[in-house]
């Protein structure tokens, strides 16, 4: 028989004082009862209740096994409620990953934003260029940016991530400013690792994208670094505008084919499919869609 079951009608017995009582409780049969109390004292080993014809009482091993009986029952309770209250308000942990450039500038001030709405939430968030593993590593939900591989996960598309190529002022009156993408052949270009060495122009007039493998003596598998090396004057960059934008503002660095049509990469908000997703989970979906859909 079900022990948890046989705790709780246990505790009903020694609180109404009797098994006929304690079957008018549970809604069940003074023999069910009687049956749930003899497989608990088989269980254990141990008589817990002294029976007559006129009352009963605990034995020593039963006055111990109510108060634990007690404590396991209200820990259930416990949890239970505060599963039920998860299904029903946004609360406890998410964990996030996203790219590193459009979460450090972009996604941590959203973040923000989300977590003054709700209070009952917090957020655990991985920054990786690297494609994280949901179900491996444990995410809730992930940013992804490019092209997504067949994964069985709900994807939701977001703004496309802009690409723009720059360099500093400094690096350009050195050797030159390239005036097309078949410039980059005579340049130093700064590779990320994670996209490799052909970088891709869209057609102005619709027809197929143009790819060019560019020349670089600097790789590197994090948009932060290539940002500082194109800073110190090391080549040329081809990084999200979001990582760009605000050197080129301040004139740390130069926008380069500004009139051409660059490439973007397809950004989507991908999770795992779930009939009964949490309201955490739900209301984060919710908040990106508005924010960056």
């Amino acid at each position: 028989m079900d022990q948890l079951r046989g705790m709780a009608v246990f505790v009903q017995v020694v609180d109404l004082g009797g098994i006929s009582a304690a079957a008018e409780r549970e809604q069940l049969s003074p023999t069910m009862v009687g049956n749930h109390l003899r497989a608990l004292e088989e269980r254990l080993g141990a008589r817990l209740l002294n029976r007559t014809t006129r009352r009963q009482s605990l034995t020593e091993s039963g006055a111990i096994y109510d108060e634990q009986c007690r404590t396991i029952l209200r820990l259930v309770a416990d949890a239970n409620g505060g599963v039920q209250a998860s299904q029903t308000a946004p609360s406890g942990r998410l964990r996030i990953a996203a790219p590193l450039s459009f979460g450090s500038e972009q996604l941590t001030p959203a973040v923000g934003e989300f977590l003054a709405v709700h209070p009952a939430v917090s957020v655990e968030l991985t920054l990786n260029d690297r494609v994280m593993d949901l179900v491996e590593e444990g995410f809730d939900a992930a940013i992804r940016v490019g092209k997504l591989a067949e994964s069985g996960l709900v994807a939701r598309p977001l703004r496309p991530c802009r690409m723009w190529i720059c360099g500093s002022p400094a690096y350009l009156r050195a050797r030159g400013t390239p005036l097309t993408p078949d410039d980059l052949a005579g340049h130093d270009c700064l590779v990320f690792s994670h996209a490799g060495r052909r970088w891709r122009f869209d057609d102005a007039a619709g027809g197929a994208a143009e790819q060019r493998t560019v020349p670089g003596r600097f790789t590197v598998n994090s948009g932060q670094a290539l940002r500082v090396a194109a800073l110190a004057g090391l080549g040329i960059i081809m990084q999200p505008e979001v990582l760009l934008e605000e050197d080129v503002r301040l004139g740390r660095l130069v926008r380069l084919f500004a009139d051409n049509d660059l490439p973007s990469r397809a950004m989507n908000l991908v999770y795992l499919r779930d009939r009964q997703m949490p309201p955490k989970l739900a209301a984060f979906r919710d908040f990106i869609l508005r924010r960056f859909g």
